[in-house]
């Protein structure tokens, strides 16, 4: 339909053409609280993927588009419903798998919001809602490409794409390693596009290269049979309370770093980045200080941090005069790139057990690992990914370290061994996923989309 010198020229313009319907699809899948947690309604999750299914077909460029999903840990339980759309390759080029999850995070407490969390609300240029960033703009970034591969190759199309927008992301995505080997030919490709991830700054791109791992689990701590009287009996016996605060700080030295022997970090590079901007982007007040030591970007990226997430405990409202005979606390930790997160567990256990004060009594369960991952960023597919994203954003993008976790990646490579993982995003410093008042900022969204339309003209333009 194009020839192959105009082909990248009017790929831009179509792109540009398809977005005010992609973010009007971006709201109205912003309208379904598809939260996969247990306890919420599932069925939104379904409705949720429906809708996406519907999308990926109106793309007109798959010939299978199915909703699936598959078995947790191999027993009976089955996993949220994912969206699966595949097209095979023509004359030898490439496959392109394109990733992006299609359920979000509760929104906590909705008093912390300025709108409603389900009601898609464009303000200063950026557009307010649960998934309206993480991640239903990677998902309507990958519809709105593939639209616009379709609006100008028509039936010239002969790049292979798979389509996997998955369906209980937030929730841990306990069943995504049985869908990828129930789906393993469909899936597999020589390019995956991650888009669950971040950028520099609102118009600077970026490719993430690595990503720490997480080890997250539930410590209950017990010191007592029963509540007692704290007049009676307290200043001689222990209670629960007491002994998890002294048992938790013992995690941290005195700058804040984590103190546990055992933990890895990984000796990098990192770009210039100040404490104010960190104040900026993490809305830290002055007076208080940064924790940790060396650049504040090593810290985040290349080092290990513990979180406590949550707790059990009587609450201010129920408060009276008892020692408390036990506390339960989960516990998030961030594992440098290249340590395997199961062994940072194993060090923090034995940390948590040799610390235990007056011989409380720990518990450990719910215990979740995944790896991080390092990208091998010699490969083509990097280079025509950089080529895009300066040519979609206008600026180079940067190499990216990220202190979250995207552990299914490390069972993508475990899978695909042989396939090339870009991992990319539309998350700009202030989008506040997970937070009250998640953001997209639009124009990021706009250059995301044509970016990845321009990548995807470029691999259907590559022999293989």
């Amino acid at each position: 339909m194009t020839s192959e010198q105009s082909r990248p020229a009017a790929v831009r313009e179509a792109a540009a053409g398809n977005i005010p319907a992609a973010l009007a699809d971006l709201g109205s899948l912003v309208r379904i609280p598809s939260v996969a947690f247990d306890g919420f309604d599932h069925a939104q999750v379904r409705r949720s993927a429906e809708a996406v299914a519907a999308l990926a077909k109106s793309t007109g460029v798959f010939e299978s588009v199915q909703i699936r999903d598959a078995a947790i840990d191999g027993g009976d339980r089955r996993g949220m419903p994912a969206v699966l759309a595949t097209r095979a390759a023509r004359d030898g080029r490439p496959t392109i798998l394109l990733y992006a999850h299609h359920d979000v995070q509760p929104v906590g407490d909705e008093a912390l919001w300025d709108t409603p969390p389900f009601e898609p609300t464009v303000r200063d240029g950026r557009l307010y809602g649960r998934g309206a960033a993480d991640d239903k703009a990677g998902v309507m970034v990958h519809i709105g490409a593939l639209r616009t591969l379709r609006d100008t190759l028509g039936d010239d199309i002969r790049l292979g794409v798979a389509l996997f927008v998955e369906g209980e992301e937030e929730a841990g995505s306990r069943s995504f390693a049985q869908f990828l080997a129930d789906n393993a030919d469909a899936l597999r490709a020589d390019v995956i596009v991650v888009a669950d991830s971040g950028n520099w700054d609102a118009t600077t791109p970026a490719l993430t290269v690595s990503l720490r791992g997480n080890a997250r689990f539930t410590l209950t701590v017990r010191t007592l049979e029963h509540a007692s009287h704290s007049g009676m009996f307290g200043g001689a016996v222990p209670d629960a309370m007491m002994a998890t605060v002294k048992l938790l700080a013992t995690l941290w030295d005195d700058d804040g770093a984590v103190a546990v022997p055992g933990l890895a970090q990984r000796d990098a590079a990192t770009p210039a980045y100040s404490e104010q901007t960190l104040r900026d982007e993490a809305g830290l007040p002055d007076a208080v200080t940064p924790i940790g030591r060396d650049s504040i970007l090593s810290r985040i990226w290349n080092k290990a941090s513990i979180t406590v997430t949550g707790i059990d405990a009587p609450s201010v409202v129920n408060a009276s005069n008892t020692l408390t005979p036990e506390v339960t606390v989960v516990i998030s930790a961030r594992i440098a790139p290249g340590q395997p997160a199961r062994e940072a567990y194993e060090a923090i256990a034995a940390h948590l057990r040799a610390h235990a004060p007056f011989g409380a009594e720990l518990t450990f369960s719910d215990v979740d690992c995944g790896d991080g991952f390092l990208v091998d960023t010699g490969g083509w597919a990097v280079g025509e990914a950089r080529d895009a994203l300066a040519a979609g954003y206008g600026a180079d993008p940067v190499e990216l370290g990220v202190g979250g976790s995207i552990p299914f990646i490390a069972d993508l490579v475990r899978t695909f061994p042989e396939a090339q993982i870009l991992v990319t995003g539309v998350e700009d410093p202030h989008a506040r996923a997970h937070s009250p008042n998640e953001s997209l900022h639009l124009d990021t969204f706009r250059h995301a989309l044509i970016s990845e339309a321009l990548l995807l003209e470029r691999l259907d333009a590559r022999g293989r």
